[in-house]
């Protein structure tokens, strides 16, 4: 089933990642009629018989794709990539970094296979597969370690709040605009407040 969401979400993508994300799109569906698509965690999220098969995503220069038990795989064509949390191909910058068609479907098979024998991931690897390539810019992350109130806040905060900072930093135009975010973020969650804290009911 398709998600319209999907559509404009690889519309929205960088030019270079959305062969990729349509090329990734079509073998997932070619693996099951019941695949549905979905938005979870701001990315698209592909289900089978109501559990999350796979997801994939894309980034300012490359995109991830990953099985949800990718863990509980076997991997016989060893082409998951090691370290990685949601991202099981690693980091995918052209089409030609994407195994072939029939190594993926056999993967789909397995993972489907997985599904229907009931496997389930622990809340420990739920959480780190949510928080994928939600990566800190390395400026944040320097003062935040100089300023343990923020760090403390930031790291209990949920992936959205801590995405609505990092979104903010690295939108900004100008190098002074990305030190005063920086610093207010810093002054922020010091305090213990979200991005929005003026917005949220009190």
């Amino acid at each position: 089933m398709i998600d319209p969401r999907v559509d404009t979400y690889i519309e929205k993508a960088e030019l270079f990642a959305q062969p990729i994300l349509k090329k990734l799109r079509s073998s997932i569906h070619n693996a099951s009629p019941e695949i549905v698509e979905t938005i979870k965690w701001g990315f698209p999220n592909f289900e089978y018989k109501g559990s999350i098969l796979c997801s994939f995503a894309s980034f300012k220069h490359h995109c991830s794709f990953g099985f949800w038990l990718g863990s509980k795989m076997e991997d016989p064509d060893k082409i998951f990539i090691q370290g990685e949390a949601m991202g099981n191909l690693g980091k995918l910058k052209s089409i030609d970094d994407l195994p072939s068609e029939d190594i993926l479907r056999r993967y789909f098979q397995e993972a489907m296979i997985l599904i229907e024998n009931g496997e389930k991931l622990s809340k420990n690897v739920r959480k780190t597969i949510q928080e994928a390539d939600l990566k800190v810019p390395g400026d944040l992350d320097s003062l935040l370690n100089k300023h343990p109130k923020a760090r403390t806040t930031f790291d209990s905060f949920s992936r959205s709040n801590k995405k609505e900072y990092i979104t903010w930093i690295e939108d900004a135009k100008t190098q002074t605009t990305r030190e005063k975010r920086i610093a207010t973020t810093i002054e922020f969650l010091s305090e213990g407040k979200t991005k929005n804290w003026k917005y949220e009911r009190k």
